[in-house]
């Protein structure tokens, strides 16, 4: 694996401010792009997919995939979002059965560490850490790329 460089380290302190930035990745999303997404349950990831499914102008409302593991989401240039919840995988050979096309999707996958290693050769990597204490809604956001399509990207 490569190492990867530091895009941003974000505080993300409402569920608004976290579609924002979803809406910010978005726009710089082309096909073939991998997010995976990693944080504890309450996080974010959904909320930030739905922001990014907002910025590409996606067919219907983005949805958490909890229960169908994958969701597609038909984008205007023939191309689509998939929306992957690996929580429930049990092996990276449980994603590779999904059959994404890879090359002409962008691809999100929450929970995904793990699973993801190997499947592209750049890709965004978002870890969302809460205060599990309850007294913050604050989220520290860390973004990093790795591989040559991220090396010029800033946030």
């Amino acid at each position: 694996m490569s190492a990867g460089q530091l895009l941003a380290k974000l505080k993300i302190d409402t569920a608004d401010r976290m579609h924002e930035l979803g809406l910010k990745l978005g726009s710089l999303l082309q096909a073939g792009d991998l997010l995976v997404l990693n944080g504890p349950l309450g996080a974010g990831k959904t909320t930030l997919t739905r922001g990014i499914g907002e910025a590409l102008k996606t067919e219907g409302m983005v949805s958490s995939p909890t229960f169908v593991i994958a969701r597609t989401h038909p984008l205007p240039d023939s191309k689509a979002l998939v929306h992957v919840d690996a929580y429930r995988l049990s092996s990276p050979a449980e994603l590779d059965d999904l059959d994404i096309d890879y090359p002409n999707s962008i691809t999100v996958v929450e929970w995904g560490a793990g699973f993801t290693e190997g499947l592209v050769e750049s890709w965004l990597e978002l870890e969302i850490e809460r205060d599990h204490s309850g007294q913050s809604e604050v989220r520290d956001v860390t973004v990093t790329g790795f591989g040559p399509r991220w090396q010029d990207v800033t946030l």
